[in-house]
């Protein structure tokens, strides 16, 4: 199998590393408009590189593409993956535009279009939904993720990064990483009451910090904290009803769940190995990246109908998060 990677920042390097390390038999390429950026992927991984989309677009011998541009290039780099009759895995869109169309175009040309979401492959939230899904009680949760902007890639700027962006702001990415395994685990959203504001001094033109309570159609309750101002790097979950308490702070190392039987909390250790990169904080592992590329494989060779997330799934997300971005503070809106 021929694949192609478009865009070669921090996530596109992963993707071709993750291939290259657990496929060998897959043959990979690389495509960004730096000049520079694929020198660096060339020398790095000894792969043939391409700085013009359309030139790869033009080849006939590839099967797949993975997409690891900034978001709001997505769209129209999926449109032409599919009319070149390439199938398509791509991070994350931040948006939904031309998914209607693109959609339709996957279906009419029989190809697989997969859509990236990390957080529905981590081995805590297959566990936490596990545990939620096995209890017959209404299930409460509070989260909070928090990270300060200019941490999140410090060999560059936040300014020239997608998520100084008002479209494809911070908070906005956020969301769209942790939104979809809590519709999944707790069930599609009734209301919402939303408060934002910005404390902090960064050059952006959007909230920096957003509380949301969140009612499930189910019963269940959530309270969601998002923001861009903690200094410290934090992911803490506490999931609570009746029958179950667990607790995340984001790292393998440090989900925990009560155990009524002794009264006291125990770890739960559900890696057998874990891979990680020096150049990110503690909460992001490479486990989660190496399955869903897994997956979308599995998809293409006829093992796996689907993967965890889709288009359809993530357009009932993005009108959420753009709800929430719209509404003015302390507003509460229905689904």
């Amino acid at each position: 199998m021929n694949v192609g990677v478009i865009g070669l920042g921090s996530m596109g390097k992963r993707r071709i590393r993750l291939i290259k390390e657990n496929f060998p038999e897959i043959n990979v390429v690389g495509i960004d408009n730096s000049d520079e950026r694929c020198e660096e992927v060339k020398s790095l991984f000894n792969i043939d590189v391409y700085n013009d989309s359309n030139e790869f677009f033009n080849l006939d011998d590839f099967d797949a593409v993975f997409i690891s541009t900034p978001p709001l290039t997505h769209s129209n780099l999926i449109k032409q993956a599919l009319n070149s009759n390439l199938n398509v895995f791509t991070e994350i869109n931040l948006g939904s535009e031309g998914y209607a169309e693109n959609i339709d175009l996957s279906n009419e040309n029989e190809l697989v279009l997969f859509l990236s979401s990390t957080q529905l492959y981590r081995k805590e939230i297959n566990y936490i939904d596990s545990q939620v899904q096995d209890s017959d009680k209404v299930t409460n949760y509070i989260y909070h993720i928090g990270n300060y902007l200019p941490d999140w890639h410090p060999w560059e700027s936040y300014k020239n990064f997608f998520v100084g962006n008002k479209k494809t702001n911070g908070c906005r990415e956020i969301l769209a990483i942790e939104l979809p395994w809590i519709v999944n685990v707790f069930g599609n959203i009734e209301k919402l009451h939303v408060s934002k504001n910005k404390i902090t001094d960064l050059e952006i033109d959007y909230p920096d910090s957003f509380f949301i309570n969140i009612i499930h159609e189910n019963g269940s309750r959530g309270a969601l904290i998002v923001d861009l101002a903690s200094r410290k790097a934090v992911r803490n979950l506490e999931i609570i009803n009746e029958d179950i308490y667990l607790s995340w702070d984001g790292t393998p190392q440090g989900f925990e769940e009560f155990d009524f039987d002794v009264n006291e909390m125990k770890k739960l250790n559900l890696y057998e190995e874990i891979s990680k990169e020096n150049d990110y904080n503690q909460t992001i592992i490479e486990n989660a990246y190496l399955e869903e590329i897994k997956d979308f494989f599995n998809v293409l060779s006829g093992n796996a109908e689907c993967g965890l997330h889709s288009f359809e799934k993530d357009k009932y997300i993005l009108d959420i998060i753009d709800r929430i971005e719209e509404i003015s503070d302390s507003e509460v809106f229905e689904v």
